[in-house]
C-alpha cells in the first residue's frame, strides 16, 4: 500500500477586532489597520495598510526644514511616540513609508496577523540516520544590515532587510524626492526627515547648515570622469570605479534608494560607470547612469541602470539604453542587460527593443530576406532578446512551413506614435573619437 502524504490543515481566518475596542499599544508588526493618507490637491483619505515595523520616535539631532504636508511633524502627542512602517494594501512597494501614530485610524477595525498553519504531522521514522554536518544558518535583520553597510558584499538574505526602508526623503539640487527602498547609509541617518545629497560629488549630510557649508567649499561641477559624448545639452561621462572609489560608492548608495534588486555598493572597482548629465551655466547635473562590467563573461552591456525619479517620464531612460547599445556597436559586440531587471527597467527595455526592431524592419524592401542574426548585427541586440520581443509583439507568423516577419498597420501606427514622443536621440557621430577601454590582466585584478 502506497504511503499517504500528510496534508496541512486549513489555516484559520485572521482575527478582526472592531474599531474603538483597542488602543494604539495593541498595534504591532503584521497587523492591518486603516491609516490616513494625504491625497494630491489637499485633503486625505483612509487606506488599509499592513504594519511591517515599529520603532521609537527619536528627536532629530540636527535642525530640519519644515516638513511637508502629511509627513511626520514635531507633534508631542502621546500616540506619536512611535513610528510605524506600513505597506499600503494593493499598492506598489515603493510607496511604503513611516507614519506617526496619530495617522492610525483607531475607530475602524484592526486585523490580526494571519495565524500560521500547523506543520503536517508525519510518521516517525525509526531508521537511524547519520547526523548532518551542514547546519542551517540563521539570519537576523541586524546582522544583514551591518554586513551590507560595512562589508559591502552581496547579502545572503535580501528579504530580511528589503521590506523596510531607512530614509524618508532626499534633497538633491533643486529637487526633493521620496526614497523607495532600503539603502545602507550610516545608521545615524535613519531617523532624518530629509537627507541632503550634493548633486555633483554625491556626498551626503544630515542638516541643511552642513550642506550649505559643503556647497561653499565643493569645487566639482561635473562627474569626475572623461566626457565621451556631447550633443545639445546632454553629456555622458565615463568613470572608472577603481579610480573614483568614493564617488562611485556614493552613487551606488544613492541608486540603492530607488532599486530594489541592487545589493552591491562597496565593490565598485570591477565596473565602469556611464553618467548622463544635463548642462547649464552652473554645471553638469546628473540625470541617470548605467554601469557595466569591465570584463563580462556573459556578454552583458549593462549591469545596473537608473534614471533618477525627478527626471523620469521624460524619455531619458530610453536615451540611456540607446547609448549602451551604441557603445556595443562601437565595440563590435552584441549586448544585453544583466538579469533580473526591475519592473520599470523591464518596461523600458521592452519598449526600446520593439522600437529598434521595427525601425530596422521599416528600412528593408518588401519581400527582402531577413533573419534574427541580421537584426542582431544591425541593432547590437542579442538574438534571445530579439526573439522574446518578436514573440511578445506577434511579429513572427508561420506561412507554408516557414516563418515570416509580418508588420501590421497597428504595429506601424504604434511605432509612429512612440517616435513622435522621442524628442531626444543619440547622435552616433558624438562617439566618433571614443575607443573602447582595454584593461590588462593586472588592471583587472581587484582587491590586491
Amino acid at each position: 500500500m502506497a504511503p499517504v502524504t500528510p496534508q496541512p490543515e486549513p489555516s484559520e481566518p485572521p482575527k478582526i477586532i472592531p474599531g474603538g475596542t483597542y488602543t494604539i499599544d495593541d498595534v504591532g508588526v503584521g497587523f492591518k489597520i486603516w491609516v490616513k493618507r494625504p491625497v494630491p490637491g489637499g485633503g486625505e483619505e483612509q487606506r488599509k495598510a499592513e504594519v511591517l515595523s515599529v520603532r521609537e520616535r527619536q528627536k532629530p539631532l540636527y535642525p530640519q526644514p519644515i516638513p511637508r504636508a502629511g509627513a511626520s511633524g514635531n507633534s508631542d502627542a502621546p500616540e506619536d511616540k512611535r513610528e510605524y512602517y506600513i505597506h499600503w494594501v494593493e499598492f506598489n512597494k515603493r510607496l511604503d513609508e513611516w507614519v506617526i501614530g496619530s495617522r492610525l485610524v483607531l475607530s475602524r477595525e484592526l486585523e490580526w496577523p494571519k495565524p500560521k498553519a500547523p506543520p503536517p504531522v508525519a510518521k516517525k521514522d525509526t531508521t537511524p540516520k547519520a547526523p548532518s554536518k551542514a547546519q542551517k544558518k540563521i539570519f537576523s535583520k541586524k546582522q544583514e544590515i551591518e554586513k551590507l553597510r560595512h562589508g559591502g558584499s552581496m547579502t545572503q538574505a535580501v528579504h530580511e532587510i528589503a521590506r523596510v526602508k531607512n530614509l524618508n526623503r532626499i534633497q538633491m539640487g533643486q529637487h526633493e524626492v521620496e526614497a523607495w527602498y532600503f539603502s545602507p547609509y550610516p545608521v545615524e541617518y535613519a531617523h532624518l526627515p530629509v537627507l541632503f545629497v550634493c548633486e555633483f560629488c554625491l556626498s551626503y549630510f544630515p542638516s541643511p547648515k552642513m550642506f550649505e557649508r559643503h556647497r561653499l567649499k565643493c569645487g566639482m561641477h561635473c562627474p569626475p570622469g572623461n566626457e565621451i559624448y556631447r550633443h545639445e545639452d546632454i553629456s555622458f561621462f565615463e568613470i572608472d570605479g577603481k579610480k573614483q572609489l568614493t564617488w562611485c560608492r556614493n552613487l551606488s548608495l544613492l541608486s540603492k534608494c530607488f532599486l530594489d534588486h541592487k545589493t552591491l555598493y562597496y565593490d565598485v572597482q570591477p565596473f565602469l560607470y556611464y553618467v548622463m548629465t544635463m548642462r547649464d551655466s552652473r554645471g553638469c547635473h546628473m540625470v541617470g547612469y548605467f554601469s557595466k562590467e569591465k570584463e563580462s563573461a556573459e556578454g552583458y552591456n549593462v549591469a545596473c541602470i537608473l534614471t533618477l525619479p525627478q527626471h523620469q517620464r521624460f524619455g531619458y531612460g530610453k536615451l540611456l539604453i540607446e547609448f549602451s547599445y551604441e557603445l556595443s556597436k562601437k565595440e563590435g559586440k552584441l549586448g544585453s542587460p544583466e538579469k533580473p531587471l526591475s519592473d520599470l527597467g523591464l518596461l523600458g527595455y521592452k519598449a526600446f527593443w520593439s522600437e529598434a526592431i521595427v525601425e530596422y524592419l521599416l528600412t528593408l524592401q518588401p519581400g527582402e530576406d531577413v533573419s534574427i542574426e541580421t537584426i542582431a548585427n544591425a541593432t547590437a541586440i542579442t538574438p534571445a532578446d530579439i526573439m522574446y520581443t518578436c514573440q511578445a509583439m506577434h511579429l513572427i507568423k508561420s506561412s507554408r512551413s516557414q516563418h515570416v516577419i509580418c508588420l501590421t498597420d497597428a504595429i506601424k501606427e504604434q511605432y509612429e506614435r512612440a517616435m513622435k514622443k522621442r524628442r531626444r536621440r543619440i547622435n552616433p557621430d558624438g562617439l566618433r573619437d571614443w575607443k573602447p577601454p582595454v584593461f590588462s590582466r593586472d588592471q583587472l585584478r581587484f582587491g590586491w
